[in-house]
């Protein structure tokens, strides 16, 4: 199983000298990939929950631009892939969104990975001038026109929600047919929306039992089967949030309740990840950002390599 981390580019940890220290980092330590989030907005007062919480997290005040992020670290490194985990798409115009993740590949030289969604929060909707009903239908026709612009030498495209006239549309990515894509989500509708138009799911481990991961993958793959794909080509990445902590802070909250996934001591998160990877998750991804050691990218850097260990 390969590993990845995710970037601080979002809070007060989000500067050029901290994302660019760990992309060199994960890559000179053998990590696989760095990882991008996107946000758009800080709602003071939110149309729609986050999750069980009142608010979202105050990092989310301060995030830089994904695929900039990234492109700027192109640049900088010469191996390690660059994924987003997620980019909201239905925010973006697809031919601007598509020409945008062709451009990253070319500069990388084929080192993408397209982790895609489709939001919850309908101020975020708002603000992007999209409705927030019927995104997923729109979700289903804009993979389908991302796919075609990506590899089609003559676009043409007339939907219910998008159009193109024909047209030549460049660059086309490094990678063939394109860069990987996965999706984002637990839902059902989500699952089935792999099987129809991606590559695999990117859901979040962790913050539930493991078993119901693992269920939603068995799912997943009798979706395919059904729908006569082969079960084994559709991918599985997880992003996970590892809190670490030493084996008296693990003992004395194990004792009080039972332990989270991905939370404990290294060698007990270590047997979450060995689970994790028995699912057939194929690239598991851990985020510091919203940990205790957000602001301290050596500490990152070192627990995400003990971590990794697991993985292999």
């Amino acid at each position: 199983m390969k590993a990845g981390i995710l970037l601080p580019h979002l809070g007060n940890s989000a500067t050029r000298d901290n994302v660019l220290y760990i992309a060199k980092e994960a890559e000179k330590e053998g990590l696989d990939s760095v990882w991008v989030i996107e946000r758009l907005l800080w709602p003071l007062k939110p149309q729609t929950p986050y999750g069980g919480y009142s608010s979202l997290p105050v990092e989310y005040q301060n995030v830089l631009d994904p695929l900039e992020t990234l492109t700027y670290l192109a640049g900088n490194t010469q191996q390690i892939s660059l994924g987003t985990c997620i980019i909201d798409m239905l925010f973006h115009n697809p031919v601007v969104l598509a020409r945008r993740f062709a451009t990253l590949d070319m500069l990388s030289d084929g080192r993408v990975i397209a982790g895609l969604g489709i939001g919850w929060s309908k101020d975020e909707y708002d603000v992007s001038g999209v409705p927030y009903k019927h995104r997923g239908e729109r979700a289903n026709e804009f993979l389908q026109l991302l796919k075609r612009i990506w590899t089609d030498e003559v676009v043409e495209f007339k939907g219910k929600f998008y159009s193109i006239p024909a047209s030549k549309i460049g660059p086309k990515p490094v990678q063939k047919p394109h860069p990987p894509i996965l999706l984002g989500g637990f839902s059902p509708n989500t699952l089935l929306r792999i099987v129809d138009y991606a590559d695999g799911w990117l859901p979040v481990a962790g913050l539930g039992p493991l078993e119901q991961l693992e269920q939603a993958i068995s799912g997943l793959r009798e979706s395919a089967r059904k729908a006569n794909k082969e079960p084994s080509k559709i991918r599985v990445f997880a992003l996970t949030y590892p809190n670490v902590q030493d084996a008296s802070s693990s003992a004395a909250s194990s004792s009080k309740q039972q332990r989270l996934p991905m939370t404990g001591t290294t060698d007990q998160i270590g047997s979450d990840i060995d689970q994790i990877k028995a699912m057939g998750v194929e690239h598991i991804i851990f985020g510091h950002v919203f940990s205790a050691i957000a602001k301290d990218m050596n500490k990152m850097i070192e627990i995400t390599k003990q971590l990794a260990r697991f993985a292999k």
